[in-house]
């Protein structure tokens, strides 16, 4: 499971220049390096939706990283609040009916991110170890997302599906869905049927490190496990 991704100020402010997106981002106090929502911290990443017509130019916005949802606890009848992150099954009630619906698709993009290390032991930043990947033929990837209104604002999410042969090895269970540029316009704008052909593998170049990439990076990373 994704919980930690980097959001390059540099890397990122470029990319939304080159790509003619609007709103007033400011990265003043946000941290590069981003964790999921917790149950007493609201943490947010920078999204990029449609407008409310739908029409071009994008708009990118802070959003909180993680759709609100409750389960049951162990006391019967007691309900705990948690914030999910990342969405397997598109088909599941927390999903379906944002997915349905293009104006709440968005382009999640990041310099970085990073899967929970198989021998569970501290990293070099202290924190339980990681394996970072990144795409070294574009200096910003995206992930394909989705959002919602919730109480507290506005809440962001990406889809996940089976893992690459890449990232097969740290993770066996999924991977973010990552969406060539050529595909932008079809995760946001196309119908269901097809934009579940987006949610797959990707197939083009990554490459990974143990030791977590400095936030100002936004290129390639040593290729060593």
């Amino acid at each position: 499971m994704c919980n930690r991704k980097h959001q390059s100020e540099k890397a990122v402010s470029t990319w939304l220049c080159e790509h003619d997106v609007v709103g007033e981002i400011d990265f003043t106090d946000r941290p590069g390096q981003l964790f999921p929502t917790g149950h007493k911290t609201a943490r947010h990443g920078l999204v990029v939706r449609r407008t409310a017509t739908g029409n071009r130019p994008l708009v990118a916005e802070w959003m909180e990283w993680g759709f609100p949802h409750q389960v049951p606890g162990k006391r019967p009848g007691v309900m705990l609040n948690t914030f999910v992150t990342n969405a397997r099954h598109l088909h599941y009630p927390l999903w379906r009916d944002t997915f349905a619906n293009t104006a709440f698709r968005c382009l999640v993009p990041f310099t970085h991110f990073a899967e929970p290390h198989p021998e569970r032991s501290k990293g070099d930043d202290g924190l339980p170890k990681q394996a970072w990947f990144c795409l070294p033929d574009q200096p910003v990837g995206v992930f394909a997302g989705l959002w919602t209104e919730t109480p507290r604002g506005r809440a962001y999410a990406f889809a996940t599906c089976r893992p690459n042969e890449i990232i097969e090895p740290i993770h066996p269970k999924a991977m973010p869905a990552i969406l060539k540029p050529y595909e932008w316009d079809t995760w946001l704008d196309g119908d269901a049927k097809t934009a579940r052909t987006l949610i797959r593998p990707y197939d083009g170049a990554m490459d990974v490190q143990i030791t977590t990439p400095k936030l100002s990076d936004g290129g390639a990373l040593d290729v060593v496990l």
